[in-house]
């Protein structure tokens, strides 16, 4: 697709993880491979539990029968600790946005929770490494005179 638009900076993405599940696709190494075209994120769970009947093209059941099928926020199998922590790593700038669909959950109770569950897993990004209380510059008199061999 890229290469047939010429690589354009608007051809980009809105990652929404719970459809690499739904298709057995690694949602957290294509972040590796497309992190600067997503620019928006649905942060929306899903799971897949096959069984010897059903799979990835499996039936017309409903919703709550299906092996693959939406879930509220954490009730899911999307690793989410995993996407925040690459996308903070990766310094993304765009929205995380919760598109809420589950089989099982209330609505209203799904929006509650995926309200506070978006918030607690927003990364806030260090401005200095974790180690850098520990620069206190160089200064070689000082050293040595803390370690005695002045």
């Amino acid at each position: 697709f890229l290469e047939k638009v010429n690589n354009h900076p608007r051809a980009c993405l809105l990652y929404d993880p719970s459809h690499f599940v739904l298709q057995c696709l690694d949602y957290l190494t294509y972040i590796d491979h497309y992190h600067e075209r997503i620019k928006m994120f649905h942060v929306k769970d899903a799971e897949f539990n096959p069984t010897g009947k059903q799979g990835v093209y499996g039936g017309y059941q409903s919703w709550i029968d299906r092996a693959g099928r939406f879930r509220s926020l954490g009730d899911g199998q999307v690793d989410f600790k995993g996407i925040f922590s690459k996308l903070a790593a990766y310094d993304f700038k765009g929205w995380a946005v919760m598109e809420w669909e589950c089989a099982i959950k209330h609505p209203e109770d799904g929006a509650k929770e995926g309200s506070v569950f978006i918030k607690d897993h927003i990364i806030r990004v260090t401005e200095k490494a974790f180690d850098d209380f520990a620069s206190t510059g160089n200064n070689e008199k000082f050293n040595r005179n803390i370690l005695g061999l002045d």
